[in-house]
């Protein structure tokens, strides 16, 4: 599933391709169709992202919202000299004529595409977390949740109504680089501890949304220093933990490990992150 990261840069080159444009709103497929007459040649006003929450705004306060889920693709094209029929299930398509050539974009494979007004998106908004990468996100929202949940970190990462847009990838590696065991309580972690994840999350996500990948492992770690081979992987990226199962650290050279932890592979290295033992619990084991 797309993580956040994803979906802001979505929002940017739709709003860098659409917005003040009148555009052709389309549903090939069909299953927008009653939708797409309401916006066919009204003027785009931007897009932005939630989470993994997008939202294209047109006049009148009404917006297409979209969420791509786990297969879900919106493939912008710009300075076409020819505008394609559509291939595919094409859900929605946009349409936009610029200075240098058709611009249009299809959506394929979401999990919802929905025409919403100004309640229906702040009712959306209002379940979700923080999001790192909007400027006005309050982690202490977040952590007010952590600090009183017996939850594993792990699985409270990738809650969303927790925190928005973090996905397996970052979860994964936000824990790896601050050497928290994934199985830990949420409620055991020290506001420090969430003070330093959250200016981290921040900065490696809006790295993400400039590379439109997801690179964490730090400049000691890269290939190039490392003198290893790049990582292989459709998700690209240099990580330290995810989808690594079975092959050495680059840390610790220890094996790295996975599970399932609600329904998500979960990554983790067993020497960088050791076991989380509470003080009640080795009270009681010496007892």
């Amino acid at each position: 599933m797309p993580e956040g990261h994803t979906l802001h840069r979505l929002a940017l080159d739709l709003t860098s391709a659409f917005a003040g444009q009148q555009v052709r709103v389309g549903s090939p497929q069909g299953r927008f169709e009653d939708e797409a007459l309401l916006l066919d040649g009204e003027e785009v006003g931007g897009a932005q992202a939630w989470g993994k929450q997008l939202f294209v705004q047109f006049p009148a306060e009404r917006y297409v919202h979209i969420h791509l889920g786990l297969i879900g693709k919106f493939q912008i094209t710009t300075g076409a000299a020819d505008l394609p029929p559509p291939v595919g299930q094409v859900r929605l398509r946009l349409v936009g004529r610029r200075p240098d050539g058709w611009a249009y974009a299809d959506l394929r494979g979401a999990t919802a595409c929905d025409l919403w007004g100004p309640d229906q998106v702040a009712a959306c908004v209002a379940k979700l977390g923080p999001d790192p990468l909007r400027p006005e996100a309050d982690p202490d929202r977040a952590w007010a949740r952590i600090r009183r949940s017996d939850r594993s970190i792990g699985a409270l990462l990738m809650d969303q109504k927790v925190l928005a847009g973090v996905g397996n990838v970052y979860r994964a590696e936000l824990l790896f680089r601050h050497r928290i065991d994934p199985q830990r309580p949420g409620s055991s972690l020290r506001r420090t501890q969430w003070s330093a994840m959250w200016e981290d999350l921040v900065a490696l996500m809006a790295e993400g949304v400039r590379l439109d990948r997801i690179d964490t492992v730090r400049p000691e770690h890269t290939p190039e220093q490392m003198g290893r081979p790049p990582r292989v992987d459709d998700h690209g990226g240099e990580v330290y933990v995810y989808r690594r199962a079975g092959l050495p650290c680059h840390v610790c050279g220890r094996e790295i490990r996975t599970r399932i932890l609600e329904g998500r592979n979960l990554f983790w290295c067993p020497g960088c992150q050791r076991t989380y033992r509470s003080r009640a619990g080795a009270t009681r084991a010496l007892q």
